[in-house]
């Protein structure tokens, strides 16, 4: 994953620079098993320590709206009555295509420490998991891209987005 988000840029190696708050960074290991329960594969996460985060400081808002039981249950009801067809989807790392507003900076991962700058740090330009404002930021590109594909947010609840045809 590292190596992902050196090839895509999501971050730039740069000095420390002053006055700023750098957060920690660590990695969580998984072991991913198949039904026999064997290890078939080795994950690694990079992940911020978030909660050394300081609101106001390192970030302004975190909120990313969710929806609400009774709105879904109202939309499907009355999609179904309609004989609509209703996608639903689920984006594979999603929190890391967030576009951070703030300027936000973490340390060099652990094992990953450059011999020549040990001292740099890294300004993040996307979400990593962790982030205390990861969730607002995914909500705000995910939502930004379905406005320009010509959905529009609903009237009773702005987390469903509807398209009509013609």
């Amino acid at each position: 994953m590292f190596n992902e988000r050196l090839e895509d840029a999501y971050f730039d190696a740069i000095p420390r620079p002053e006055g700023k708050s750098v957060i920690k960074t660590k990695w969580i290991f998984k072991n991913k098993k198949d039904e026999s329960r064997l290890v078939i594969r080795n994950k690694a996460t990079l992940v911020a320590v978030g909660y050394s985060q300081q609101e106001g400081i390192d970030y302004d808002e975190t909120f990313a709206p969710v929806a609400r039981i009774e709105a879904i249950r109202l939309f499907l009801a009355y999609a179904a009555h309609k004989d609509f067809t209703v996608y639903q989807m689920d984006v594979k790392t999603a929190f890391l295509n967030g576009i951070l507003k703030e300027e936000v900076y973490v340390g060099q991962p652990p094992g990953f420490v450059s011999k020549q700058y040990p001292d740099d740090v890294y300004a993040l330009d996307k979400a990593l998991y962790g982030l205390k404002q990861a969730p607002r930021a995914w909500y705000h590109v995910l939502s930004q891209f379905l406005i320009e594909s010509g959905f529009q947010k609903g009237s009773i609840d702005t987390t469903l987005f509807i398209k009509k045809k013609g």
